[in-house]
């Protein structure tokens, strides 16, 4: 327990339901401030939702950039810093890039005793950009910060290299995530495609989640697998231009693009398989989440092996042709469903048996505690 209560302010992109780095913060939120912190915000932009209410009942501030930008804003390193003097004891950060550079360069401006760098994906080196993009943000990052989380070894053995981390298990409410036979006929009704074999992608439209392999393996299993519909719950930069290169591909009357849901628990029981080859996770939440639901899942060698809690998690080559993915996928076709939450469960990501990780770490900084 905390000796008196303890000040953190936690940055990120926004609250929305729907941003797994939000969901990781927020399953631990409510046990840290019961237990006597008080959290506030540092948020991007300003997504109203369950979460802001949730933080709002607990009389969590948030605070809001002027701009969300990724250009240099002095009105924005402006507002980190007045927010941060004299009134923090951690600054939680768990966002990449400019926004996360100026609030550290704040905070230790500040003199904030704690400053945490949250690693929630590897460090990206899959192009130039990316690589430039992690030298000139995240290496000062690292080095500005004094305390370093991850959500996975690989994360974080890629990103702090030498230097000590802790992990910080992104569990949940597992009872959330098992089968729903009621929601799996509810939706494919709703969707007019109760006999189809349903593909399900639960992503952003970004470069890292692989988007237009998702087509080009979707079009592979349409050629074996007629009745094959894909459901792709999400946003993104990119959403416009897959959607067009489905059109040239010829499947874009079997893609079903449901934007941002707030039920992807659901969605789950209405698919067949999961499917996202990305490029890189830090851990690959979504994967854990659909094995809960019983999926076989499809995901590419990219994906740390800390999301094979079964043997419905298929990590394949990402240089394997599409035809090649598409054809593994079909054999899955009409495979008896078992719950997967047990696995979820032995593997550590019950919230219930995890809720006080988060209040142990920020203690062990602050009090040295081993």
């Amino acid at each position: 327990m905390p000796i008196q209560k303890k000040h953190v302010l936690i940055q990120m992109n926004d609250l929305r339901v729907g941003n797994g780095i939000a969901a990781c913060m927020m399953n631990y939120y409510e046990y840290t401030v019961r237990h006597g912190y008080q959290i506030d915000f540092l948020l991007n932009r300003n997504i109203e939702s369950k979460y802001t209410d949730t933080v709002r009942k607990y009389g969590s501030n948030i605070f809001v950039l002027p701009h969300d930008t990724g250009k240099p804003n002095a009105e924005n390193y402006a507002y980190i810093k007045k927010i941060l003097m004299g009134k923090y004891d951690i600054f939680h950060v768990n966002i990449t890039g400019l926004n996360a550079l100026m609030g550290l360069q704040a905070a230790r401006k500040a003199n904030i005793p704690v400053r945490i760098y949250h690693a929630h994906n590897p460090r990206e080196t899959s192009s130039k950009k990316a690589y430039i993009r992690s030298l000139v943000y995240e290496t000062p990052c690292v080095a500005l910060a004094n305390r370093y989380i991850a959500c996975s070894h690989h994360a974080g053995d890629s990103l702090f290299r030498a230097k000590n981390y802790h992990i910080l298990t992104n569990a949940m409410d597992t009872s959330q995530f098992t089968y729903d036979p009621n929601a799996r006929e509810q939706l494919r009704r709703e969707w007019n495609m109760p006999d189809a074999f349903v593909v399900g992608v639960v992503g952003r439209f970004a470069e890292q989640k692989n988007p237009y392999m998702i087509i080009d393996i979707f079009a592979e299993l349409v050629k074996l697998l007629p009745e094959a519909v894909l459901i792709w719950a999400g946003d993104g930069d990119l959403r416009n231009h897959v959607e067009q290169y489905a059109m040239r591909k010829g499947v874009l009357d079997r893609v079903k693009l449901l934007g941002p849901r707030t039920d992807v628990n659901k969605l789950y029981s209405a698919m067949d398989v999961f499917l996202l080859p990305s490029k890189f996770e830090g851990l690959g939440l979504v994967f854990i989440e659909a094995q809960i639901a019983g999926l076989h899942c499809f995901g590419s060698d990219c994906v740390p092996g800390d999301v094979e809690i079964s043997d419905r998690m298929h990590r394949v080559d990402l240089h394997i042709p599409p035809k090649k993915w598409a054809e593994e996928i079909s054999k899955y076709k009409g495979r008896e469903r078992t719950d997967g939450r047990n696995d979820a469960i032995k593997a550590g990501f019950e919230i219930r048996n995890a809720e006080d990780s988060l209040i142990k770490l920020y203690e062990q900084d602050i009090y040295g505690m081993e």
